[in-house]
């Protein structure tokens, strides 16, 4: 069994949430504020020993804060980019482990260093795990780590991970407020952006012209979407406020989506991982998901795998 199967089997039991130290942790935080930047800098010229030598300095100042962990699980994304596979899981323990105890005190919503570390720690064991050929092993990790931090910031990203390595050929999960099943028949295309996302309007003319091309041949889209609480640099926005804003987003940059095929709803993209914006997931006329792909696609290769399933 694969050393990260091992791991910390009491954080399942773990509480998450601990907002009361959150924020004196968070404001007296001694790390160097560009760890992350030059640790990043010297991982893309390939030099871990400064990148280790960035991350010892700001230990001795702090400890191990969510910024220092953050820092950390850059270098375990590092040595994955190499395929320095044994390095990567090196890096990744240790993040791992690290941010998981740490996660028993911090709330994840409520720091995004903290998120980043753990979500890139999980993520990174797994793909390890595949490169090694041990695929279904990386899945059941998975599972038990979104079943462990599950409605928590990460879930997306883990199920983003799941998914990529099992939903393709499998049936496509409900959606809330879109019945899939209405549509079979048809091969749709499910759209996943928010209101704040550059890539999903870069994206969008292009399913837009997809979707007038082979529309008439069975082809429709579907652009689940969801609240985030703040619209711009503004936070803590008010629910209508923020629906009234997702909808004129809708209308200016996705008219070709029919609203009543824009859900707007957070267990959709937590079921489909779509951590990613935009993320593309296509089903076939029965109903199964034939391709998966968190981020853009361009448009010819987008084209083609339509056309090859509306030919089917």
């Amino acid at each position: 069994m694969p050393r990260f199967l091992r791991v910390l089997p009491w954080v399942a039991a773990a509480t998450l949430f601990c907002a009361g130290p959150l924020a004196a942790q968070t404001a007296a935080d001694p790390a160097n504020p560009d760890l992350i930047k030059e640790v990043r800098a010297a991982i893309a010229q390939n030099d871990f020993a400064r990148g280790n030598q960035l991350i010892h300095d700001a230990r001795g100042a702090g400890g191990d804060t969510p910024r220092v962990l953050a820092a950390l699980s850059w270098m375990a994304r590092g040595a994955l980019a190499v395929k320095d596979l044994d390095r990567a899981e090196h890096y990744a323990t240790e993040t791992y482990d690290l941010a998981s105890a740490a996660a028993t005190r911090i709330n994840l919503d409520d720091d995004t260093n903290l998120e980043i570390a753990l979500g890139a720690a999980i993520e990174v064991l797994a793909t390890v795990s595949v490169e090694r050929g041990a695929r279904a092993d990386a899945v059941v990790f998975l599972e038990r780590e979104r079943d462990t931090y599950r409605g928590t910031a990460i879930h997306a990203r883990v199920q983003k991970n799941i998914n990529l390595l099992s939903l393709t050929g499998e049936p496509a999960p409900a959606l809330d407020t879109v019945d899939l099943a209405s549509l079979r028949g048809r091969v749709v295309l499910l759209f996943f952006w928010a209101h704040w996302c550059s890539d999903c309007k870069a994206q969008s003319p292009i399913v837009a012209r997809l979707l007038e091309k082979h529309g008439p041949r069975g082809f429709t889209v579907v652009g689940p979407t969801q609240r985030y609480g703040y619209i711009g640099s503004r936070e803590d926005v008010g629910e209508a406020e923020e629906l009234a804003h997702i909808e004129a987003v809708r209308a200016e940059s996705y008219a070709f989506l029919r609203p009543e095929l824009a859900p707007v709803s957070e267990v959709n993209l937590q079921r489909y991982g779509a951590s990613t914006t935009p993320t593309l997931v296509l089903v076939d006329r029965r109903g199964i998901v034939r391709h998966y792909r968190p981020g853009r696609l361009a448009e010819a290769e987008l084209d083609a795998l339509i056309d090859r399933l509306l030919a089917d």
